[in-house]
């Protein structure tokens, strides 16, 4: 595994078995230091309020701490339709740079694809 990257789960859940830290590493790079964090409705809730002043839980967020670090929080509870996998890959794509939109979503299918997810 990447020494650049950490995984924390405070949910109770059990998180699926995925490449993440080689999914860092294709899209962001070997050095690119990110942390990931499955967080609780709550939690979610919390950190959505504190940093984009939306009073409810979301998916997944994304906050880029230096140009070569970073952090992923995902909240399976409101993952929806959408697989932690895609969740982990979209917020990856945002550290990455890219908006929302048809570019993104065209590298995102790349990454999918090549995971099998």
């Amino acid at each position: 595994m990447s020494e650049t990257f950490s995984l924390t789960n405070t949910t109770k859940g059990k998180l699926p078995s995925l490449p993440f830290a080689d999914m860092k590493d294709t899209v962001l790079g070997e050095k690119y230091d990110l942390s990931l964090a499955f967080v609780t409705p709550e939690e979610s809730q919390e950190f959505n309020k504190r940093y984009r002043q939306k009073d409810k839980p979301t998916n997944v967020l994304s906050f880029e701490l230096t140009p070569n670090s970073g952090e992923i929080v995902i909240c399976p509870d409101h993952a929806g339709e959408h697989s932690l996998g895609s969740l982990f890959i979209h917020g990856l794509m945002h550290l990455k740079g890219f908006e929302h939109g048809s570019t993104m979503e065209n590298e995102e299918r790349k990454i999918r694809e090549r995971f099998g997810i």
